[in-house]
């Protein structure tokens, strides 16, 4: 049985993949801190199995994947850690509590998320975990630095357990989308340079397809959209003061 555990699944790119798995026959659970948008959207799909979480309480996420594993023989297809926080900002501006909990959310939720899952990707055939990195992974991103390295971090995880749960036949990779159209990204108060310089041509639906390849394949990495790609693959041959370069004029103020 197909089965996907979702977190940060009431809006943006969670609930897209949420929608689109679903439409392809998996069983879907649901996870996200906002419950009232979380219900709505258990209800659309016809009420699937969802729980209110936040992903920071490692207890409570030891719960949650208890009891959606339990109705399906104690197995996890797939664990795609959509959860996420982002604030833009001059870095000395915004609070420490702020970035405390970018990282927190970011970072200890993914590896809650992972750490509680194990026993039941490993008694899975061909399970999988999906994490949400970033074009902010590749290098770091002024006005986005607490969020830039989170998802450094992120991309070290992923890459690190993908080769280390190879043993157990867990496949470990992640999605890196540029700036993507949502609440997340839409609501924000500044607007950093490299916004204005890049654009947001992404929409959510493009980053549920994307997840949605990635079941399909054994790439570590997916970076997402035409403009990203030429830059990552681009930035594996660039020497790092050319990349350093670029950043710095995306980011002119």
């Amino acid at each position: 049985m197909n089965t996907i555990l979702i977190t940060g699944a009431a809006s943006g790119i969670g609930a897209a993949t949420a929608r689109l798995f679903h439409q392809q026959g998996w069983q879907v659970g649901l996870l996200d801190i906002n419950h009232q948008a979380l219900a709505a959207l258990a209800g659309e799909l016809g009420n699937v199995w969802h729980a209110e979480l936040d992903v920071a309480d490692p207890a409570a996420v030891k719960v949650a994947l208890a009891e959606f594993c339990a109705l399906h023989g104690g197995q996890l297809r797939l664990l795609f850690n959509s959860a996420g926080i982002l604030q833009c900002g001059h870095f000395e501006e915004i609070e420490l509590a702020e970035h405390a909990r970018i990282v927190q959310i970011n970072v200890q939720g993914t590896l809650n998320m992972i750490h509680a899952a194990f026993p039941y990707l490993k008694a899975t055939p061909h399970a999988q975990v999906i994490n949400m990195s970033s074009a902010s992974g590749l290098y770091g991103v002024p006005h986005l630095a607490s969020y830039s390295a989170s998802k450094f971090a992120v991309r070290g995880l992923t890459e690190a357990l993908d080769l280390e749960w190879a043993k157990y036949g867990i496949r470990v990779g992640d999605l890196m989308p540029p700036f993507v159209s949502t609440p997340m990204l839409n609501n924000q108060g500044f607007q950093a340079p490299v916004l204005r310089r890049l654009g947001v041509n992404l929409d959510a639906s493009a980053v549920a397809q994307a997840a949605w390849a990635q079941t399909q394949s054994h790439a570590v990495h997916r970076p997402i959209s035409l403009q990203f790609k030429l830059l990552y693959w681009s930035g594996q041959l660039t020497p790092m003061w050319l990349s350093r370069r670029i950043m710095a004029w995306l980011g002119r103020e």
